[in-house]
């Protein structure tokens, strides 16, 4: 059965290591449904987090061979685990002054905020998981949504682990 996993990556901070890690995944035929990467607490080590569709068997296949990678440290199942995962969004609005205390109630909804106003747009930065900023980017479209980016997933296990 198919299930949604977070996994991070701690690896060496060395041009290409991106490129072969989702290189790995594609052979594999594994999709990536988000990748973010970024310095660690490490000096010299980056933190990749990506989040994927696919079975236990199948995971089990790509951290067997992310290890196989020489830049590859370690690699954290992050969703086998209780995790604080976030997500930043920023999603230019249509907003006519007539429409802009609507969209407001739905920014305040979400504690969200404006970080932009135009003369015929908002835009609006949200953070939060994944399933929350699916349901503002749902609540917003009947407004018109100029454009929206997304920085993908972050993710730590939570507490003393």
């Amino acid at each position: 059965m198919s299930m949604r996993h977070t996994i991070a990556v701690l690896v060496n901070d060395q041009p290409g290591v991106l490129q072969r890690v989702s290189g790995l995944f594609g052979r594999r035929g594994f999709n990536i449904e988000s990748i973010t990467v970024g310095q660690s607490e490490e000096t010299g080590l980056s933190r990749m987090v990506i989040v994927t569709l696919g079975d236990e068997q199948t995971l089990e296949q790509i951290e067997k061979q992310l290890y196989k990678l020489i830049d590859v440290i370690k690699v954290i199942n992050l969703s086998s685990n209780p995790m604080v995962a976030r997500e930043l969004a920023l999603i230019k609005v249509i907003a006519e002054p007539a429409n802009r205390p609507e969209i407001m109630g739905v920014v305040e909804t979400f504690r969200a905020s404006v970080v932009d106003i135009g003369s015929h747009s908002l835009m609006v930065q949200v953070v939060g998981d994944s399933t929350k900023i699916d349901a503002m980017i749902e609540l917003l479209k009947p407004y018109g949504i100029r454009e929206l980016s997304r920085t993908g997933v972050t993710a730590m296990i939570r507490g003393n682990v």
